[in-house]
């Protein structure tokens, strides 16, 4: 058996202890749900003599109660107990024992007397029992509103418990308006074969039950720690200085949020440093009223009655000082030249979130440097419209020709590539060649030896240019 921590009869979210007698960490399992309590006077001697005979049990959901230990079983933080119901009897998980019972029963405004009894510890047989009906209740929620649906009634059923002798079910459901259940208990009697127990709960609760994610990104408060609820209206907001937007304002229940009160004692102490926002002022221009109020910065906004447009800001002191002047019958001066000037801070990015492009600078820097190193290269090469001398040929190639550049840096024709003199007065291997070959290459040997003795008369300076060898077509063989 289980120690049904986290949920009560629920074995696949337990700590996996396989005893009656409950959890053997009680740390871990008090504090793994959100109805455990942590005991902190567990290892506290009690100095009276009279031990506290109460205990508080929890069921699934939210549902606490208290017992009475009549039987003085040694209970703890963890431990599956039999109780007494009407009818029959209910299996729980003890939630909390000793002296903190009692702080807990006075916070609830729980009654001391005719208490319900602790039977047992549970035995093997209760605890099968109790597990079968929890794999029950999905499917009996299903069907259940299937009914109320097929009826016509304006409710939701948001959930169903057994009870651990599987002889009564209790529907939790919520509803705008009152709901006549009289059609719905007998459809519900003749389906389940069971005592049916119907009990309304409210938005917050059903929210509480279901669970879900908030607009903080988180899971919902009341789904993981909070128990109680404390009412919310839209003066806290406005305490705040919050817009008043419903969609905003209200959480997953469709309800104002909860979270709204947790900073709500902070900004009631600081509002009451300041002047009220009905507080008008009486200047020699005018009299001005309270427009805004920033709360963080200790400052409010004016503007005249005739013309609002133009806000003025003063700090919380001076805003005093001149209503006491008011007091004693006296205008102050007009608000523009009681503002005094802005100081602007110069404020330090330590973590550059306002950079747009903070993750591209790695990438820029590497470009920069590249590009400079580009720019020094282009700078150490000559340029052809201010350097108008001649190229240098290469030593390797005397027979290219070098390009002839005018004054405005224009291109002039270069005559045809020809082939070097001395491929051309190499001996022709085949005798069957055209005679007049031979006599072409001899003008064209001529021309290629002029052509080497203008490149000898160039300049040293200029760089040689690349040679490009010009292909010729294949040979043919008249005697083929």
């Amino acid at each position: 058996m289980s120690c049904g921590c986290k949920t009560s009869g629920d074995s696949a979210h337990s700590c996996g202890t396989k005893s009656a007698n409950g959890c053997e960490s009680v740390n871990t399992c008090g504090n793994s749900y959100k109805l455990s309590v942590f005991d902190w006077l567990s290892n506290v001697q009690n100095p009276a003599s009279n031990r506290c005979d109460f205990v508080e049990v929890r069921f699934k959901n939210d549902r606490k109660l208290f017992y009475k230990n009549v039987n003085n079983i040694p209970l703890h933080i963890g431990s599956i107990v039999t109780v007494e119901s009407s009818p029959g009897h209910d299996v729980g998980v003890v939630s909390l024992t000793g002296e903190l019972v009692k702080i807990q029963m006075k916070k609830k405004r729980a009654s001391e007397e005719n208490p319900l009894k602790i039977y047992r510890l549970a035995n093997q047989k209760d605890i099968e029992v109790w597990q079968e009906a929890r794999k029950k209740e999905e499917n009996i929620k299903i069907e259940a509103r299937k009914i109320s649906h097929r009826i016509g009634l304006e409710m939701k059923i948001t959930d169903v418990e057994y009870q651990g002798d599987s002889s009564k079910v209790t529907f939790y459901y919520t509803a705008d308006n009152r709901v006549d259940f009289r059609m719905l208990i007998k459809e519900f009697a003749g389906a389940f074969r069971t005592k049916i127990d119907m009990k309304q709960i409210g938005f917050r609760q059903e929210a509480a039950k279901v669970g879900g994610i908030g607009s903080c990104g988180r899971e919902l408060c009341c789904s993981t720690w909070l128990t109680d609820f404390r009412s919310v209206n839209t003066n806290v907001a406005r305490y705040q200085q919050l817009s008043i937007n419903p969609q905003k304002l209200a959480g997953q229940c469709g309800k104002l949020k909860c979270c709204l009160n947790y900073e709500l004692d902070s900004y009631l102490d600081a509002l009451s440093h300041f002047p009220s926002s009905s507080t008008m002022i009486d200047t020699e221009k005018g009299r001005a009223f309270c427009i805004k109020i920033d709360v963080f910065k200790k400052k409010m906004w004016f503007a005249y009655v005739d013309s609002s447009m133009a806000w003025y800001d003063f700090d919380v002191d001076l805003v005093k000082k001149m209503i006491s002047q008011n007091k004693r019958g006296e205008k102050t001066l007009p608000l523009e030249d009681l503002k005094q000037p802005e100081i602007s801070v110069k404020t330090v990015d330590l973590i550059q979130e306002n950079s747009v492009d903070r993750f591209e600078k790695k990438n820029r820097g590497f470009n920069k440097n590249r590009n400079q190193g580009n720019q020094n290269q282009n700078q150490n090469r000559p340029n052809n419209n201010q350097n108008q001398g001649p190229r240098k040929p290469r030593p390797e190639n005397n027979n290219e020709k070098p390009q002839d550049r005018t004054d405005k840096g224009e291109r002039t024709e270069r005559p045809e590539r020809q082939p070097s003199p001395e491929k051309n007065q190499k001996p022709n291997q085949n005798n069957n060649q055209r005679p007049q070959k031979q006599q072409q290459q001899k003008p064209q040997a001529e021309k290629a030896g002029a052509v080497n003795n203008d490149v000898e008369k160039k300049p040293e300076n200029q760089q040689p240019k690349k040679k490009f060898k010009k292909k010729f077509p294949p040979k043919k063989d008249n005697n083929a």
